[in-house]
């Protein structure tokens, strides 16, 4: 648990560029960073619902802090290490949300669901993952690792690991540091490929064709041997 703490203090220290050095950036952690009091009472509140399986208490602890802080982790939400949420109002982590080591996320995020579904029904964030500000990942999806969501996006499929994704719905707009429409024109065909490509497959059509009534006219001919051996 203290290596856990340690990790999330860090990921406050490297994230935030507002945090002082020594011992009063620790005290600003520890007093004056939501996202920090948040995470550090949900890993409390999680073992006295998952571990001691303890009714009622770890949600009413959960309104406590969502009062506290503005944001609201369901108890049975995993939570990873050096985790940074920053400035965190209005941060809603479902139930069966995983957010695995290393994620960032800002204010207005919501790892949500999209009904009533049974089961695991609210988003999976791999390892060093970035959510912009007021984005909503929706469902039972993954967002792969070191993938970027971008703020105000609306997430209702997989995103590939280290990619971008855009919009609502949210598109990929950039894979492996390389932007999308740039893959697209560099294997896009030229027109002079594109007649060629054209032309082979009218070929490749017409080859086709002429396949078809070859058989069909074996297969007449099968038959008709077959009523003369028959007679």
């Amino acid at each position: 648990m203290w290596q856990t703490i340690k990790s999330d203090i860090k990921a406050v220290r490297e994230k935030d560029p507002a945090i002082p050095e020594g011992l009063i950036g620790l005290l600003e952690i520890i007093f004056c960073t939501p996202g920090f009091q948040a995470i550090l009472a949900h890993r409390f509140i999680h073992f006295l619902h998952t571990r001691l399986r303890i009714p009622l208490l770890p949600r009413f602890l959960g309104q406590i802090v969502r009062w506290w802080t503005g944001i609201e982790i369901h108890p049975g939400a995993q939570i990873g290490r050096g985790v940074f949420i920053d400035h965190g109002m209005g941060v809603v982590i479902g139930e069966t949300a995983i957010v695995k080591d290393n994620v960032t996320m800002y204010h207005g995020v919501t790892l949500g669901g999209t009904g009533k579904e049974k089961g695991k029904r609210h988003p999976t964030v791999e390892k060093g993952a970035f959510i912009g500000a007021g984005a909503k990942i929706l469902g039972n999806i993954v967002i792969g690792e070191n993938a970027k969501v971008g703020a105000g996006s609306v997430v209702l499929k997989d995103v590939p690991s280290n990619s971008t994704v855009v919009g609502i719905p949210a598109v990929v707009v950039k894979h492996n540091g390389i932007k999308v429409r740039d893959i697209v024109r560099h294997y896009s065909p030229d027109s002079h490929t594109a007649n060629i490509l054209s032309v082979s497959l009218n070929e490749l059509e017409k080859n086709l064709q002429v396949l078809k009534e070859e058989i069909r006219s074996l297969g007449e001919q099968v038959n008709i041997q077959s009523k003369r051996e028959v007679a």
